[in-house]
């Protein structure tokens, strides 16, 4: 289970860059009890991308993810969305490349949909 906890200033010293992306790509935690073994729990984090940058591959997950792009713009498999704009995707759905004109600001959920 995620552990409590009540509002929070987000750090921006607590941006790292995403594991797997080109530069210009970063991630910050909110909460995690993601758990790929068991197939249970979830990940709250916010990304954000850097004006220009661009991450060129195309990947797939296991888990469910729900996108929110809070802030600037986001292209997507080649479309471009603009905030408020929402993805839902279902576990093992190939999706990207991806990249940001302006820079975005993005607030992701991953889950799994069905637990053992």
């Amino acid at each position: 289970m995620k552990p409590h906890r009540e509002f929070f200033a987000i750090d921006d010293s607590a941006w790292r860059a995403q594991e797997g992306y080109p530069p210009g790509f970063e991630v910050q935690v909110l909460a995690d009890d993601l758990d790929p073994v068991t197939r249970r729990g979830s990940r709250t984090v916010l990304q954000r991308i850097a004006p220009g940058a661009e991450a060129t591959g195309v990947l797939a997950h296991e888990e469910c993810e729900e996108v929110f792009v809070w802030q600037g713009d986001l292209v997507a498999a080649g479309q471009r969305f603009e905030a408020p704009a929402y993805a839902s995707r279902p576990g093992g759905v190939p999706h990207g490349p991806f990249s940001s004109e302006g820079g975005c600001l993005l607030l992701a959920v991953f889950y799994y949909a069905d637990g053992p």
